[in-house]
């Protein structure tokens, strides 16, 4: 009956994770989608703890309500502005996880081995470890082991062997995800500097790190010992780390969604070492999901993944384009009264506006225009913000229509058409040197044209370079305005003029 109960629902839950991950490709499923994946997970969890080999309910009942609790609370004081960095933690959480659990099999492989040796039993090849405890009169040997180290018990060497490269890729990758995640919410959080930084030898250290992984896995394979499981362990969250800080901030969109399908192939890992067959299926798409998204995204960067985790923007073949002329400031006024004689408005939203959490204030601004007969839409470029979708997500809360946002490659052909360009807290996204300059950083990045508006407007904090500190041509062409100040404030002031 338990078996029978934890399959159904294990293929519910899988069928329910399928359909959340589909529903989240658009913005009119998204919340529907959301509630297949609560519902999905609410049911795996019930599965498990009822299934065979359950056990220490008090312990799970407890954990559950501390970790239920928890996730309530970060719920409730998490702004939108925050999701970036709180994603990348809750990836660190699925690192560590992996990373405890493979640790947990290496124990109680461990305390196996011990036992069939203090029982004075050797040799028991190909047997598992409990037949061989059985043919030697010793059914009981086994009596006290339950769950987790009694299904080691039943498994035979070959199968032991098998578990072994479980357990170590596991770990490798879980040590790896967790440090690398850690970096990239301190990087996303701006509590660690974003410039891309290394140590002395630079790749030839992951490199050697990563060599020095694979030969602790023969010797693992081999009987070395637990040692050098926790040393591969080390060198993994030293490769984490140091992977992760040698990656600039404008990369960080595609750091979090490999770190999200890493997060996703440690999880399968693990699902192998627990033989459950939910939680290699739940991993299997998160990895492959994770890794299609970071495709699409260097792609959208016309960049190589392999480019982005070497290093990520900085490299440059020469130097720079010079940037001539200066930036010419406008107040309130001359925005709200280009915007009362425009026909068509076309906004881009950044960064910016997340920090600002001006998203509703943007939204308001939409809907007067509207009003007033203009047409008006969004431009949203593949890696806007600092999460895949972050734009999408704020004009959502906010209530903007989703037929007005659009990509990229729908959008960036009626620039040339339309009267205003407003773009509020982007850099990168609008910057012509990736077209006009061959030595930029980021030259042959497809961005957003918004250039070729008859008037452009930018609403902007100050005249830094923003967050990859890559200068841009766009802040000094003719029909650009700088409208500086806080994007919120910014706009507000406006929304009054607005007839």
């Amino acid at each position: 009956m338990e078996y029978g109960f934890t399959t159904a629902a294990y293929v519910v839950a899988a069928v329910l994770f399928i359909l959340s991950l589909g529903g989240l490709s658009g913005q009119e499923s998204a919340k529907r989608a959301v509630w297949y994946g609560i519902v999905g997970m609410g049911l795996a969890v019930v599965a498990t703890l009822y299934g065979p080999g359950a056990g220490n309910w008090f312990v799970s009942v407890v954990m559950i309500a501390i970790g239920g609790g928890i996730g309530w609370v970060v719920a409730q004081r998490v702004q939108m502005t925050e999701m970036p960095q709180l994603v990348a933690a809750m990836h660190s959480l699925v690192g560590l996880a992996a990373v405890f659990i493979g640790f947990n099999a290496e124990i109680e492989m461990w305390r196996i081995a011990s036992t069939l040796a203090d029982a004075g039993l050797t040799g028991c090849d190909p047997l598992s470890a409990a037949v061989c405890a059985a043919q030697a009169g010793q059914a009981t040997l086994f009596g006290d082991f339950g769950g987790f180290a009694l299904k080691i018990a039943e498994k035979t060497s070959a199968e032991i062997a098998v578990l072994k490269i479980e357990v170590f890729l596991g770990v490798f990758i879980g040590a790896i995800t967790f440090t690398g995640s850690v970096v990239a919410y301190g990087k996303l959080a701006g509590k660690v500097n974003t410039t891309a930084k290394q140590l002395p030898g630079g790749h030839m250290l992951n490199a050697g790190a990563a060599l020095g992984s694979l030969i602790l896995l023969v010797l693992y394979f081999n009987g070395a010992g637990s040692w050098t499981l926790i040393l591969m362990t080390l060198l993994a969250l030293f490769i984490g780390y140091h992977l992760i800080m040698g990656i600039g901030g404008a990369d960080m969109p595609v750091v979090v969604s490999m770190l999200n399908s890493y997060s996703g192939w440690a999880a399968a890992a693990i699902g192998f070492s627990l033989s459950n067959d939910l939680l290699i299926v739940v991993g299997a798409l998160v990895g492959s999901s994770g890794a299609i998204l970071s495709y699409i995204m260097c792609k959208a960067m016309n960049r190589s993944f392999v480019s982005v985790i070497l290093g990520g923007f900085g490299g440059t073949t020469g130097p720079q384009m010079e940037v001539v002329g200066e930036q010419i400031a406008i107040d309130g006024d001359g925005v709200a009264n280009a915007l009362n004689d425009a026909d068509s408005v076309i906004i881009i939203p950044g960064y910016g506006m997340a920090v600002a959490q001006a998203q509703q204030s943007v939204s308001e601004l939409t809907r007067k225009l509207r009003a007033a007969g203009k047409t008006v839409r969004f431009a949203i470029h593949p890696v806007a913000g600092r999460l895949p979708g972050h734009m999408n997500v704020l004009l959502a809360e906010a209530k903007v229509p989703y037929d007005i946002v659009l990509e990229m490659d729908e959008i960036n052909e009626d620039f040339p058409e339309t009267d205003v360009a407003i773009v509020i807290g982007s850099n990168d996204i609008v910057n012509p040197a990736a077209q006009e300059d061959p030595n930029s950083p980021i030259a042959g990045m497809p961005v957003l044209e918004v250039w070729k508006a008859k008037q452009v407007f930018v609403s902007k904090r100050g005249q830094g370079t923003g967050y990859s500190g890559i200068e841009n041509p766009l802040f000094y062409k003719e029909n650009t305005r700088m409208f500086y100040g806080d994007a919120k404030k910014s706009i507000d002031s406006i929304l009054p003029l607005i007839k």
